[in-house]
């Protein structure tokens, strides 16, 4: 059960609202979760040669079932003193081992990316979003539009930590007295509404001084309340509270949930618990209509994968293809991965015997359930064999691609009757779908790895994507703006 993906978004969408320093300066920020001061920012702009270079590193440290996790980013934008992108580079320490993304952009508009994992690069490309812009853009723009209150605009801003542009609409409010941590200092507030088409919005409240630099922001996420507050150097260094985040991601089951493995399908009446869509996808294992008062009702029936399909996959759906590619998260190219496959299948060629393989391969294979781990990749995990549900799905979902089998992650909550002491609770947790047969079937090896029967109807998909953490952004509209009314157990199994 993890936050890892909220959290790390949770870092993303606080780069893209940073505050711009004067050349040269540094600013430092406490950073608390729920009241509590869980890390520090340190945000900088330098301007040297006709570039700007903007950096910010968030550090981060969280309880997990009283498991230190600690998460640190390092973000620099490279761009002309115009605005125009240059560049960039993002280090992550999520955990086991260190990923590192460079980014170059030629005037022809071709980002080429190089991350390197474990010392082993990856390269590839891609077209930059049409109008994007990164720290020194935004800030140029910002600046242009001015603190009127009642202006309102739009903006794309590009996150090299996610590698995508999320469509932004900033408005300009009052100006108002802020407590900066005992100093009150008047500000204006900026909103800044960032969304994915198909996966919800973030709001986020920002409080700006007369230069335009942030110093306090407030973000909800999943459910709790980050904030950013620029101070001293010594604070925002110093001592953090310890939060526990478990018990955070967690939903109370309105019923104990005995029967789940004799279960055929189980259909969850869900309301919102605020103003909100709720934007729950459908696929092949589960549907969704609406419910009443703005709620949906989500029937869960998980697909059977079907025998006698062969694999690799050989048509041209898209979507399939995409879920066959090898990616930063996902290395199934890699020597590391492809021999876990081979060992995993053997000489099989049912795709329904392969995927079953894969999924108690994995449920073996990974020996210290640690929940100190950040957010692995798939070669990470096949070498340190340590993580927790994410982990065990990175590496079930690589291991399918690397014989051709395609397989997609997928976040959601899923019921546990007991984890680190909550009860009867739907807990954040990520497994895998593959594709057999023409349908999505289910796989979870982090619960085969505790005897549990894997995935079942017991799991509820919020999100689906590559294992890149903008797939998820939908979890983090959706998480904590729900609860469980009613759930139905269908037998017939």
């Amino acid at each position: 059960m993890r936050a890892r993906y909220l959290l790390y978004i949770c870092l993303v969408l606080a780069a893209a609202v940073s505050p711009e320093s004067a050349s040269g300066e540094t600013e430092y920020f406490a950073v608390f979760v729920e009241g509590k001061k869980v890390g520090h920012a340190i945000r900088s702009r330098v301007v040297t040669d006709g570039k700007v270079t903007s950096a910010e590193r968030v550090s981060i440290q969280l309880s997990r079932a009283n498991v230190p996790v600690s998460i640190s980013t390092t973000e620099t934008c490279i761009e002309t003193t115009d605005g125009n992108p240059l560049g960039f580079e993002v280090v992550q320490d999520l955990g086991i081992a260190t990923m590192k993304v460079v980014g170059t952009v030629s005037e022809e508009g071709i980002v080429g990316v190089t991350t390197t994992t474990m010392g082993v690069e990856r390269k590839g490309e891609f077209e930059w979003p049409s109008g994007a812009v990164m720290a020194e853009g935004l800030r140029l723009l910002q600046l242009k539009q001015g603190l009127k209150e009642g202006t309102s605009y739009t903006a794309k801003i590009f996150s090299p930590a996610i590698l995508q542009a999320l469509e932004t609409e900033i408005h300009i409010g009052p100006k108002q007295n802020i407590d900066l941590l005992g100093r009150v200092v008047a500000l204006t507030e900026v909103t800044t509404t960032y969304s994915m088409p198909g996966a919800g919005e973030i709001v986020s409240t920002s409080y700006v001084d007369e230069d335009l630099r942030v110093q306090k922001d407030i973000t909800p996420i999943a459910g709790m309340q980050m904030e950013i507050i620029a101070c001293a150097k010594e604070f925002a260094l110093g001592e953090n509270d310890v939060f526990e985040v478990i018990d955070k991601l967690f939903l109370s089951s309105p019923r104990l949930l005995d029967d789940i493995g004799s279960a055929k399908s189980i259909v969850y009446h869900l309301s919102p618990t605020k103003e909100t869509n709720l934007l729950i996808p459908s696929m092949d294992n589960q549907s969704v209509r609406p419910g009443k008062d703005g709620g949906v009702i989500v029937t869960v029936e998980p697909i059977v994968a079907p025998r006698g399909a062969r694999f690799p996959y050989v048509g041209r759906d898209k979507t399939i293809l995409e879920a066959m590619k090898p990616n930063r998260f996902l290395q199934s190219d890699s020597k590391e991965i492809i021999d876990l496959a081979r060992r995993a299948v053997g000489d099989t060629k049912d795709a329904a015997e392969a995927i079953r393989m894969i999924e108690s391969f994995v449920a073996e294979y990974i020996e210290n359930r640690g929940l100190s781990v950040g957010y692995a990749s798939a070669v990470e995990v096949a070498v340190s064999r340590v993580g927790d549900c994410s982990e065990y799905a990175v590496l079930t979902a690589a291991m399918c691609r690397a014989v051709g089998i395609p397989a997609q992650m997928v976040v959601g909550v899923a019921y546990v009757k007991d984890f680190g002491g909550l009860q009867d609770s739907f807990g954040g947790h990520a497994w895998v779908q593959t594709y057999v047969g023409g349908k999505w079937v289910g796989l979870d090896s982090a619960f085969k790895s505790v005897g549990l029967d894997g995935y079942g109807p017991g799991h509820i998909a919020l999100a689906v994507g590559n294992g890149e953490p903008a797939d998820f952004f939908n979890l983090v509209t959706t998480l904590g703006q729900f609860k469980i009314d009613r759930v139905i157990v269908n037998k017939g199994r």
